[in-house]
C-alpha cells in the first residue's frame, strides 16, 4: 500500500528528531530501530558471540548464556553509545547529519559455583524517533495535500541467564528476557485550508517474555591452543503484545487534538513481533593471546500490523567475523602489552524490503580494554569500541544511513560474597 511506503519515497524532505534513542530512518517499521545485542565487547567484534568464551575471569557472555566457562569474578558492567548518522539520498541532493547519547547497557554476573554461572542485565531493545511532513499539489486549483509521519517511543528489555558447565567443555544455557514499552506510529492528513485532520495511528503496547537456549563446546589441543563452536536459539513470545489502530479527524488547538471523531478503531494481539533467530559460530585461538571467530545469525521472517494494515517482514541473516588480541597478558613492565584489542565486520542482509529493494548493511569495529591499574592482578578496565559502517541504498529514491557509533564502559570485578579465611 503506497500509505505505508511514502516514507521510503520522501524521506528525503524532512526533518528526523535527534535527540534520543536510535536515529535510523527505517525505525518507521516494526518496533523501530533495533539495539539490542550490542554489548561493547560483543560489538567491537563484529557481533560474534555464539562461540566467544573468554579466556579471563571477569567477562559474562549474554549473546550466549552457555559460553560462560571462566567466569570466577563478580562482574559490574556499565555502558553509554554515542551514534553518529549521516544520511543521504539521490532524490533533491538530500543529505542530513543526526547525533544520539543514550545508557546503553547496564548489567551484572555472578559465579553462583564452579558451574553455575549467573548474569542480569538492562538494554534498550528498539527505539522509535522520526518527523517526517511531505506536501504535493492536487489539482490544477493551487490546492495542496500535506502528510505528517510521526514515530516515537522505546521498547526495554531486562534480562536474566544461566549458565552450566555439564562436563569440563561442554556448557548449557538459558535466558529469558522481559519486554515492555510502548512505540507508536501516526499519519496525519490535511489539505490546504482545512481546519479538520485525518489522522491514523498505530500503538504497539509491548509486556512480553521469551527465551533464548544456548549451547558451548570447546576442545583444547595438547598445547595452547583451542576451537570453540557454540550456538543459540531465541525462541517465544509469551505475555501480550497489544495493538490498537485508530482512524479519526480532529483538529488542533496548539497541542491539543479537539473534537475528536473516532472512525475507525480495532485492537488486536499479536505474538510474532520479536522474531526467531538462530544463531551459530566456530572460533580458534590460544590461550591467553588471541582469538578469532566467524558466525551466521538466521532470523525468520514475520508479519506485524503498521498503520492498520499488514507489513511482511522477509527472511533475514548476517555473516560476522571478529576475535581479539593480547600482546603479553603477563608483562607487568608493559601497560599496553597486557591491553585486550579488538576487532570485526559483518555484513547484514535484512527483513526489509522497501521499493523492491533489501535494506541491507555491513560495518566495521574495533575497540580495547584497558586495565584501571597498571598491574597484572588488575581484573577491573576501562573500555571503548567503536563502529563504521553503512544501511540501505540511495537507488528507487531510498535514503543511505553512514553511522559511526562510539562505545565507553567499565567492567568492575572482583571476588565479592566471599568470606577471608584470614584476616
Amino acid at each position: 500500500m503506497n500509505k505505508i511506503f511514502v516514507f521510503a519515497l520522501v524521506a528525503l524532505g524532512t526533518t528526523l528528531s535527534a535527540q534520543s534513542i536510535g536515529n535510523s530512518p527505517y525505525a518507521v517499521f516494526g518496533l523501530g530501530d533495533v539495539k539490542y545485542n550490542n554489548d561493547l565487547n560483543i560489538s567491537a567484534m563484529g557481533g560474534i558471540s555464539a562461540a566467544y568464551i573468554s579466556d579471563f575471569t571477569n567477562s559474562f557472555n549474554f549473546g550466549n548464556p552457555a559460553a560462560n566457562f571462566n567466569l570466577e569474578l563478580t562482574s559490574l558492567r556499565g555502558q553509554v553509545t554515542n551514534e553518529n548518522s549521516f544520511y543521504k539520498s539521490d532524490y533533491n541532493n538530500y543529505s542530513k547529519t543526526k547525533h544520539s547519547n543514550y545508557l546503553s547497557n547496564i548489567s551484572v554476573a555472578v559465579p553462583l559455583s564452579s558451574k553455575v554461572k549467573f548474569g542480569l542485565g538492562y538494554q534498550p531493545y528498539s527505539s522509535k524517533t522520526y518527523n517526517i511532513l511531505t506536501t504535493k499539489n492536487i489539482g490544477n486549483e493551487g490546492n495542496q495535500q500535506a502528510n505528517f509521519f510521526k514515530g516515537e517511543g522505546t521498547i526495554s528489555t531486562v534480562e536474566a541467564a544461566l549458565s552450566y558447565q555439564v562436563i569440563p567443555g561442554l556448557g548449557l544455557g538459558l535466558r529469558t528476557n522481559f519486554y515492555f514499552g510502548k512505540v507508536s506510529d501516526i499519519e496525519e492528513v490535511t489539505f490546504k485550508n482545512a481546519e479538520l485532520i485525518n489522522g491514523y495511528q498505530t500503538s504497539n503496547k509491548v509486556k512480553s517474555f521469551n527465551f533464548t537456549l544456548g549451547a558451548a563446546y570447546q576442545h583444547k589441543t595438547s598445547t595452547d591452543h583451542k576451537i570453540t563452536a557454540g550456538a543459540t536459539y531465541q525462541f517465544g513470545n509469551g505475555g501480550t503484545m497489544e495493538s490498537t489502530y485508530t482512524n479519526s479527524t480532529y483538529f488542533y488547538t496548539g497541542e491539543n487534538r479537539q473534537n475528536v471523531n473516532i472512525i475507525d478503531q480495532n485492537v488486536s494481539k499479536s505474538k510474532n513481533l520479536i522474531p526467531q533467530i538462530f544463531t551459530a559460530g566456530i572460533g580458534y585461538g590460544r590461550d591467553a593471546r588471541w582469538f578469532a571467530s566467524a558466525q551466521v545469525d538466521y532470523t525468520k521472517g514475520r508479519t506485524i500490523n503498521f498503520l492498520g494494515n499488514p507489513f511482511e517482514y522477509k527472511d533475514g541473516y548476517k555473516i560476522s567475523a571478529g576475535g581479539w588480541f593480547i600482546p603479553n597478558a603477563n608483562d607487568f613492565r608493559s601497560y599496553f602489552s597486557r591491553v585486550i584489542y579488538r576487532y570485526g565486520a559483518f555484513y547484514e542482509k535484512g527483513g526489509l524490503n522497501i521499493n523492491g529493494k533489501d535494506i541491507n548493511g555491513y560495518g566495521l569495529s574495533l575497540g580495547a580494554n584497558f586495565p584501571i591499574k597498571p598491574s597484572i592482578n588488575s581484573f577491573s578496565s576501562i573500555d571503548f569500541a567503536v563502529e563504521f559502517g553503512k544501511k540501505g541504498t540511495v537507488q528507487n529514491n531510498l535514503v543511505q544511513q553512514g553511522f559511526i557509533n562510539f562505545k565507553i564502559g567499565f567492567n568492575f570485578a572482583d571476588r565479592w560474597f566471599i568470606k577471608n579465611l584470614y584476616n
